[in-house]
């Protein structure tokens, strides 16, 4: 029986050598391996490794995958470039901001700007293409808004 940490690296080599969809398909490559895993049990593994699920399968935050890190990169340089690649529009309605992407892309920026932790938003919640930010207020909202507009338009 593999420890946590053990079954983490094993998701992570197969993540990173092949592309995977699905977790029966990631829990069949884990049962090839010799490793038993129940699905419950991959689910909560994929969430606490930020494992994210995109048109082109599994991959790591961070990741050339998922977008490409340059060494020594800020998490706003990285969250910029997330932005730029993923984000087709953004809207403010009160205090939530509404952000969409293509299909099966918001996860992907949703952790970046997770990570980023901007001070105007209180929680982030993604779907498959369009992400709300809770923020403190309308004017935070706004704030955040033109904040994520000049990152995507501005070097």
């Amino acid at each position: 029986m593999l420890t946590k940490a053990q079954r983490h690296e094993r998701i992570n080599r197969l993540v990173h050598s092949q592309a995977v969809y699905s977790q029966q398909e990631l829990q069949d490559l884990l049962r090839e391996a010799g490793v038993e895993v129940t699905q419950a049990t991959l689910s909560r593994d994929l969430t606490a490794m930020g494992v994210l699920k995109g048109p082109n399968g599994y991959v790591l935050p961070g990741s050339p995958a998922s977008v490409a890190a340059v060494p020594g990169d800020s998490a706003e340089a990285l969250l910029q470039r997330t932005l730029r690649r993923e984000m087709r529009g953004i809207d403010v309605g009160g205090n939530i901001v509404v952000i969409r992407t293509d299909v099966g892309h918001a996860s992907v920026l949703a952790v970046e700007l997770d990570r980023v932790r901007p001070d105007e938003v209180l929680g982030t919640i993604a779907g498959d293409d369009t992400i709300f930010l809770a923020t403190r207020g309308n004017m935070a909202a706004a704030k955040l808004a033109r904040r994520l507009k000049n990152l995507v338009e501005h070097n």
